[in-house]
């Protein structure tokens, strides 16, 4: 039988189409709901850390503490250092890691954070359990992903909704759970968690720029990423499939009243051990 870290591809990989939405996130627009919990001298965790700019920010809000980003990824890392570097951070570092099996000791990290990363994983419930072991008594697990059976947008688009059911059927093929934001709650107490709090948040494009950067990213990402390899060589999409929600994705894009909003779950865990 697989190990849990081996049933489950990472559906997006790290086109640049990928990397722009992913430069994009800060702190402040995808772990607001963390931030007041922080304090100066914190030592943080920073899973599926991606180019890092979430754990830059994490580590200029920790200046007397310490932040480790982790990825799977080994190329991503140089992105993430070069953003560390670019901000003059010395309270930060960066190693390749699996969620499911952490080289870390019991009890490491006052908090561990990871942003998009659960609804990738083979073992979601596995992975909450092993960030609670290198989070000290009385830290926080700290967990954000979106919802994709909860995006929403307008005007309405038959190839936006062949998008939509196109990428979670290609997403759990992967061994992963695109709806993953509604269940971050029961697996938090599946991996043994009891004080949980759960929260949402969203990300809105609307405006014209806001939503040529977003269909952009997507109209790109559906043919010309492994994603796209991903669909095709599954058997979930012929090619010609793929351009016309390609196009659907632009088309959209040019409605003066387009609007699409991104739901995610949150949760705050408490590390009661």
């Amino acid at each position: 039988m697989p190990k849990p870290q081996e049933t489950a591809v990472y559906t997006h990989g790290h086109h640049p189409s990928v990397l722009r939405s992913h430069t994009w996130r800060t702190a402040a627009n995808s772990a607001a709901y963390l931030l007041d919990r922080l304090e100066p001298g914190m030592k943080i965790l920073d899973v599926g850390c991606g180019p890092g700019t979430i754990t830059a920010d994490l580590a200029a809000l920790v200046p007397d503490g310490h932040v480790t980003g982790v990825d799977r990824a080994p190329g991503v890392l140089e992105r993430a250092r070069a953003t560390a570097a670019a901000r003059g951070l010395a309270n930060v570092d960066f190693a390749v890691a699996d969620v499911h099996a952490l080289d870390y000791p019991d009890g490491t990290f006052c908090v561990v954070h990871a942003h998009q990363v659960l609804q990738h994983v083979g073992d979601p419930v596995g992975a909450l359990r092993e960030m609670r072991r290198v989070t000290r008594p009385g830290g926080l697990v700290a967990v954000r992903d979106c919802d994709y059976a909860a995006m929403t947008w307008y005007p309405a688009s038959a190839g936006m909704d062949a998008w939509l059911d196109l990428y979670r059927r290609v997403a759990r093929a992967n061994g992963g759970e695109p709806d993953a934001g509604r269940r971050l709650k029961s697996w938090a107490l599946r991996a043994g968690f009891t004080d949980v709090t759960a929260t949402s948040g969203t990300w809105t494009f609307s405006t014209a720029g806001e939503r040529r950067w977003w269909s952009e990213l997507w109209a790109e990402r559906t043919v010309a990423s492994v994603y796209a390899a991903l669909a095709t060589g599954g058997g979930h999409a012929t090619d010609a499939d793929l351009r016309a929600v390609s196009a659907a994705w632009r088309e959209w894009a040019e409605q003066p009243d387009g609007w699409f909003g991104v739901m995610h779950g949150e949760i705050l865990c408490r590390n009661e051990a």
